[in-house]
């Protein structure tokens, strides 16, 4: 297998804090800030590896949010691909502030078929 590994950043700020996105009341890194990030990292990681009108969507996340992140920090996930079976991703994860680790565990996604995934969702429209 391949070696697929990304790394993607973000600066903390006032708009991904826990208490401006409702996941507490400080105003620290938000844990749903951290796991989007950790999302977009395994996303990258595996962009050129999909074939034409493939996609991945999330399904499962199981990490730890270890220490808090002040606004004024970059803040760092990468993911590392472990494994594939069939159409099932597992990744790897972790999160650092400037500090240090903030944040690891394992992700899963799965391989779909753009076009035919947002149909068969939007059909819930029609029930």
């Amino acid at each position: 297998m391949e070696n697929h590994i990304a790394t993607v950043t973000e600066a903390v700020t006032e708009s991904n804090t826990a208490i401006s996105v409702g996941s507490g009341s400080l105003k620290v890194y938000a844990t749903p800030a951290m796991l989007a990030l950790i999302e977009k990292a395994a996303c990258k990681a595996i962009e050129n590896a999909l074939n034409e009108g493939e996609t991945s969507v999330g399904t499962l996340l199981n990490v730890k949010h270890l220490a808090a992140t002040p606004v004024g920090m970059q803040v760092e996930a990468t993911a590392e691909l472990l494994e594939r079976d069939g159409r099932k991703l597992t990744f790897a994860v972790k999160a650092y502030d400037e500090c240090g680790l903030i944040g690891e565990g394992t992700h899963e996604r799965f391989i779909v078929y753009s076009e035919k995934f947002t149909e068969k969702t939007y059909s819930k429209l029609n029930k």
